[in-house]
């Protein structure tokens, strides 16, 4: 699944972005951007290691000596790429900018460290500096066949944590304890690393980004569990369930089945052409419709693939038509006070709809 996942086109489509949006080349340091053009999954170090993609010539990867093995061995060492390594005394920054004479605006990562950035500014003085995710959005929002399959088989190694929950969550265990079970589970079923674990606990699940903490789990209160992690590939899982040990509040079921119609109606409205803020539009009418609009206060969902979050955002104000590849998530929620509730499944659009890549049950989850 490498190759396909980390095709060798990959600089060439870069390079044509960059030269298309009017920039002389594309410098790309360790991070999602650099591993999705290249597989190699790079040490962020204050030694340099960056891509550099001219919109004229070939790209070429600029690394450390010592991090030589690790680049070689990396699916970038079967791209066909001039690797570039620099020694201790050498300044590397000087190094990219040698070669590349004449540039007047570079994309620089989103994410690259303040500090190679200056450098980079001092190395290149005449050079505009420009965000590169503008130049790569639309690469990375339509995603290619294997990393569909990439995206389903993390959401299948999530759905099997889902399925180990109600054998974690007991009352008189804090939510910590859960979480860090949660942690083992997540590893366990095949991910590399664990990116969040959420167990929110009675009014801590009104807290959409609630840290687990040492509160102890009561018999009848609601848990959201919202979890994910980052597999081999590079690809990320994202769900969230919501579990009850014993029977739960009354006014708590009445709004969970809201959540759940809302839920499916925004699931239901993904398809090509549609704009993001039509999806998030179908999952909010239904929940002020019942009442409950001042709590759900947050996105209906984000994009997911080499980052938990990335576009497209599933939010009002964005119109850019879906398209077949947008993989996002669908995650309405509720979140009254002294509970809350969120289901959320990532859904990639298709060319006539949607396919959700989580499989569990998206009703509420009762622990006898």
């Amino acid at each position: 699944m490498t190759t396909e996942l980390y095709p060798r086109e990959r600089p060439g489509l870069v390079r044509d972005a960059a030269a298309e949006a009017g920039l002389g080349a594309v410098l790309l340091t360790p991070g999602p951007d650099l591993r999705y053009v290249t597989g190699y999954d790079a040490k962020e170090l204050e030694r340099l290691t960056c891509l550099v993609v001219p919109a004229e010539g070939e790209a070429f990867l600029v690394v450390p000596r010592l991090e030589l093995p690790a680049a070689q061995e990396s699916p970038a060492g079967s791209l066909g790429l001039e690797l570039v390594p620099w020694d201790e005394t050498d300044d590397p920054y000087e190094l990219v900018a040698r070669r590349l004479p004449g540039v007047r605006t570079v994309g620089v990562a989103d994410r690259m460290w303040a500090m190679m950035a200056l450098r980079f500014r001092a190395a290149m003085p005449d050079a505009e500096q420009v965000a590169a995710g503008s130049v790569l959005r639309g690469l990375r929002m339509r995603k290619s066949a294997a990393e569909v399959a990439a995206l389903r088989e993390a959401g299948a190694a999530i759905d099997r944590v889902h399925r180990r929950v109600p054998q974690i969550i007991k009352p008189g265990r804090t939510e910590r304890e859960v979480a860090r079970d949660i942690g083992d589970a997540i590893l366990d079923e095949g991910h590399a690393r664990v990116d969040f674990v959420i167990v929110g606990a009675g009014p801590n699940g009104a807290n959409p980004h609630a840290e687990p903490s040492d509160r102890v789990i009561r018999p009848g209160e609601p848990v959201v569990v919202d979890i994910g992690g980052t597999m081999p590939s590079g690809y990320c899982s994202d769900s969230t369930r919501n579990y009850c040990v014993g029977e739960p509040p009354a006014e708590y079921r009445a709004y969970y089945a809201v959540l759940e119609e809302a839920q499916r109606a925004a699931r239901e409205a993904v398809r090509p052409g549609v704009a993001p803020e039509a999806v998030d539009a179908a999952a909010r009418d239904v929940i002020e419709a019942a009442g409950y609009g001042e709590h759900f206060f947050h996105r209906t969902g984000h994009g997911i693939g080499l980052e938990t979050h990335e576009e497209p955002y599933i939010v009002a104000g964005n119109r850019e038509p879906l398209e077949p590849g947008m993989a996002f998530s669908v995650e309405p929620g509720i979140y009254p006070g002294p509970h809350g509730a969120r289901i959320e499944d990532i859904v990639v659009c298709t060319e006539d709809g949607h396919e959700a890549v989580n499989a569990t049950e998206r009703g509420l989850v009762v622990i006898e």
